[in-house]
């Protein structure tokens, strides 16, 4: 019944905070098609899939949530170099944490806190 997932949302405090990451760090594109929507926000894409972002008001806590992003709930992305994802998350003072599986994998969070996994994949 279920063929593909579409877009993952995710809240965020500010708009333009939030695309200083996803897109001016991460480079993911901003698609101008979102509709006025009543609230900001923004659709990235990702591939063929996108990620929403919602500047509306957040009913998770953001303290308390585990150190490793493995461990909470998070979105996974494939990256082709995560070389290249180290130098930049590093060169943006984003920290970030190994997989503990030994696998070309590391967790990081959005400005807020938002868990992001980065998977190495070759195609």
């Amino acid at each position: 019944m279920l063929n593909d997932i579409l877009h993952a949302s995710l809240i965020v405090e500010d708009t333009t905070r939030a695309l200083g990451f996803y897109h001016d760090i991460l480079n993911l594109e901003i698609d101008p098609a979102r509709p006025d929507l009543g609230y900001p926000g923004a659709w990235l894409n990702v591939g063929q899939q996108q990620v929403h972002l919602l500047e509306v008001p957040n009913p998770d806590p953001i303290s308390g949530r585990p150190a490793h992003g493995g461990r909470d709930r998070h979105i996974a992305f494939a990256v082709g170099d995560l070389d290249e994802i180290i130098t930049t998350l590093e060169k943006a003072n984003v920290p970030y944490t190994a997989s503990r599986s030994g696998r070309r994998v590391l967790f990081c969070r959005d400005p807020d806190g938002n868990a992001l996994e980065l998977i190495e994949t070759t195609d």
